[in-house]
């Protein structure tokens, strides 16, 4: 009876039906590669990623090519990065020239290009499943997460305008609502285009989508946020880590032996420091010259009068300079007992140190995610540089924390986004915090018995 007991277990197992085998197999399917190869370390074997087949073809200017024709390629490299790099930074000074309106369309289109870069990846390695809608998909929820960041842009700094358009009124309103109601049509979009035996390959695409919009769109909104705050919240920051790149990469070429990381094998140690060094220098020195001029320190508003955007206002406290004691060790050195500095000069050397230590991790961040798709560069686009991403991974971690030391260091009340939101009020509502105003100043001395009388 025992034996037969045994024997009889096994005839417990219930017949899988064909539903049951459509669902093993769609939890047996895996990525491209992802077939039990058991892989230690580094070893970047074919078992952990799929390959991305990118364009090899150099587009590399002509002119260029001859010019550097006859050098080594490490130097051959070193040139076409170096006149590229002026290039990059005189466009960037034509940019600044242009105002306010340019570096936001420049922000843009920025923005709509490495978010293009990292979803043709996965394009790429993903399009022989023929996955329906996936770039469509992505694309419309690019739009629709730049509406909503935009949406709530229009509605914080140009409260005049929205004030003097009535339909503008109506989709400052209701803009969440309305930016929720197109995030909801694509996801019920994505829910109709899942297709049987492909569900987690498209959710994992889904994922990758949503994750991109997060590190570029997201961090992009932060970049227009800290030029709002102020021309120099954005010039400094992003001069930082141009600095720091092009000192770590000129002290590890000249002078690079040690090997920083494994994710970027070309960093060194020697231009690490390097680096670290000549961006708080070139910091403390860029915030000292940009803090005299109104047009750089003054947050930037919208003129309804105008029509334009203008920087005119009292500099606030930290761009005012101030007479500072020497620690007395440092008295004995340099023979000063106080220096005058802008304190904005001092936040520098914070911008400067997280851009020289913690920024460059932005650009790890990027390594291994071209790493793991055994990819150089994220695209071609600039010759010697890659793509388009590969010059903003630090960027986009260095406005993060920009954003986020304005609103911890720096930000206080804003008179004139105050009077924005009041101005959107009913008048009755004005009304009624005017006399609150006005009896609050009168108790507390502030106004005049005579204006207390005239209103």
């Amino acid at each position: 009876m025992t034996e037969l007991r045994k024997r009889g277990g096994g005839t417990d197992r219930v017949t899988k039906t064909s539903s049951d085998k459509e669902a093993d197999v769609e939890d047996r399917h895996v990525l491209p590669g992802e077939a039990g190869v058991d892989v230690e370390g580094d070893s970047e074997s074919k078992a952990d990623s799929p390959d991305v087949p990118l364009s090899t073809a150099d587009n590399t200017p002509q002119f260029l090519n001859n010019a550097v024709e006859g050098l080594n390629p490490r130097w051959k490299n070193w040139w076409i990065r170096g006149v590229l790099s002026l290039v990059m930074i005189s466009a960037f000074f034509m940019m600044i020239y242009l105002g306010t309106v340019m570096l936001i369309l420049v922000v843009m289109s920025i923005q709509i290009k490495c978010f293009q870069e990292i979803i043709e990846i996965g394009y790429r390695v993903y399009h022989s499943y023929e996955l329906p809608w996936f770039r469509s998909l992505s694309w419309y929820f690019l739009i629709c997460v730049n509406y909503f960041f935009y949406g709530e842009t229009l509605a914080e700094y140009f409260g005049a305008l929205v004030q003097r358009e009535e339909p503008l009124q109506f989709l400052v309103r209701y803009h969440r609502f309305i930016s929720f109601a197109f995030y909801l049509a694509g996801f019920c979009m994505f829910v109709l285009s899942l297709v049987k035996k492909h569900y987690r390959l498209q959710f994992y695409m889904f994922a990758w989508t949503h994750v991109t919009l997060l590190i570029v769109v997201t961090q992009s909104h932060l970049v227009i946020q800290n030029l709002f705050e102020g021309m120099i919240w954005f010039l400094v920051p992003v001069s930082i880590v141009i600095c720091n790149d092009i000192m770590a990469y000129l002290f590890g070429f000249f002078f690079g032996r040690t090997p920083l990381i494994k994710l970027s094998p070309k960093k060194t140690w020697e231009g690490f420091i390097g680096g670290f060094f000549g961006t708080l220098v070139f910091g403390f020195i860029l915030a000292y010259l940009l803090a005299q001029f109104q047009y750089f320190v003054c947050p930037v508003e919208y003129n309804s009068e105008t029509n334009r955007f203008t920087a005119e206002c009292e500099p606030s406290d930290i761009f005012v300079v101030h007479e500072y004691t020497l620690p007395f060790a440092i008295q004995n050195i340099v023979q000063w007992k106080t220096v005058n500095l802008y304190p904005f000069q001092i936040h520098s050397v914070a911008l400067s140190t997280f851009g020289s230590l913690i920024g460059p991790f932005g650009g790890f961040f990027a390594s291994g995610f071209k790493r793991a798709f055994k990819i150089k560069d994220f695209a071609d686009t600039i010759p010697g540089h890659g793509g388009i991403m590969d010059r903003f991974d630090c960027q986009y971690l260095m406005a993060t924390f920009t954003h986020v030391y304005i609103a911890s260091f720096i930000r206080g009340p804003n008179p004139s986004k105050v009077l924005q939101q009041l101005l959107l009020l009913q008048p009755e509502q004005q009304l009624s915090i005017f006399n609150i105003l006005r009896d609050r100043l009168r108790n507390r001395g502030i106004l005049p018995p005579a204006v207390v009388e005239a209103i």
